[in-house]
């Protein structure tokens, strides 16, 4: 089982409705996309971002799914513009001593695939996305 566990902040001048409607991209991914078990989506208690989203999904196969469902490329497309500062990681029951560097390729994958998705990556302020041996961007 992996939790996919995102953080962001959204930038200065974005609007309330925009969070609003950024955030229900986010939900919508949870609801839409079949390899995802559960799901929550709010603001982030105690910590540095704004606001969380996690999403469990229950091995690597679901994860590629989840990563290349159209809900999920239009969250990037339509919400990425909004955020200032976004991190993600993984948590695993997995014991594979190589499961994080799987996850870290599923990643790197999917953006040789979509290069749309790569750029509206790049063009967010601050992107992190935890590999199998540390933080990337």
């Amino acid at each position: 089982m992996i939790f996919h566990i995102n953080r962001l902040s959204f930038k200065t001048d974005v609007s309330e409705n925009d969070k609003r409607r950024g955030l229900e991209l986010l939900r919508r991914q949870g609801e839409s996309i079949p390899a995802v078990t559960s799901f929550v989506v709010g603001p982030e208690l105690g910590g540095d971002f704004e606001y969380g989203a996690v999403f469990v999904i229950d091995d690597l196969d679901g994860y590629w799914e989840y990563l290349t469902h159209p809900a999920h490329f239009e969250s990037e497309k339509s919400g990425l513009h909004l955020v200032e500062r976004f991190a993600a990681f993984d948590t695993t029951d997995s014991d594979a001593p190589d499961y994080g560097e799987k996850i870290a390729a599923l990643h790197a994958r999917s953006y040789r695939e979509s290069p749309e998705l790569a750029k509206l990556v790049s063009e967010v302020p601050s992107f992190v996305v935890q590999s199998g041996s540390g933080p990337t961007t």
